[in-house]
């Protein structure tokens, strides 16, 4: 079976992505260019934010993308993220075709993933990579059982997050925005507030790990 990654170099799934591709033993691109030309069973578009052309996709058996929510709810940018910041703990990610519209074709499997509500942004990408990880493999493994399912229920999109979402509010607990904290890099866009027009950068680390991607 012959395999290939997308992944963009300025996304956080690049290391992750790495490593997938030395355990699929498949080749692993970060533009849609380097696709030229090329055909595969299954090409896997991981942390890519752009829609590939009707070209690219034709190219390929099957072009299969990961996002984190119950699609058709939650299509859009940072899905877990925002999740988090609406307080679950509970995450469903969907295994789904692409097409030439945003999260919007048929499924093969969904997944959940279980957070303690604890997690800092760099614990939050680990499980994240570790569950596509799996999911990865599995539709590998079973991909001649899986059934292609037609999304169902109500759409919602997500909008796209900066860095400037990272504001706290000073007049607001630090329990009312711990969600808002855990979810803020420390490295790109770190939590910050304004203190009589004065800029404060915060970071937040976990005692017992000292936080890092690994």
């Amino acid at each position: 079976m012959k395999i290939a990654i997308l992944s963009s170099k300025n996304q956080w799934f690049l290391s992750f992505a790495k490593r997938l591709s030395k355990k699929l033993e498949c080749e692993l691109f970060t533009e849609e260019d380097e696709l030229l030309a090329k055909n595969f069973d299954i090409l896997f578009i991981l942390s890519y934010h752009k829609i590939l052309s009707k070209k690219t996709l034709e190219q390929n058996k099957h072009n299969i993308v990961i996002h984190s929510s119950n699609l058709p709810k939650g299509k859009g940018f940072a899905p877990l993220f925002h999740q988090i910041l609406e307080g679950k703990n509970e995450i469903v990610f969907t295994l789904f075709e692409a097409d030439e519209r945003a999260d919007n074709g048929n499924f093969y499997m969904k997944e959940r993933l279980f957070l303690s509500g604890l997690e800092l942004h760099d614990e939050l990408r680990k499980k994240q990579a570790k569950l596509i990880s799996k999911m990865v493999l599995s539709f590998v493994k079973n991909i001649a059982k899986l059934k292609p399912k037609k999304q169902s229920g109500k759409e919602s999109f997500y909008k796209k997050r900066s860095p400037k979402d990272s504001e706290l509010d000073i007049n607001k607990s630090i329990k009312e925005q711990f969600n808002l904290l855990r979810i803020c890099s420390n490295k790109d866009f770190p939590a910050f507030f304004y203190k009589d027009g004065k800029k404060f950068i915060l970071k937040i680390y976990d005692s017992a790990t000292g936080g890092g991607i690994h």
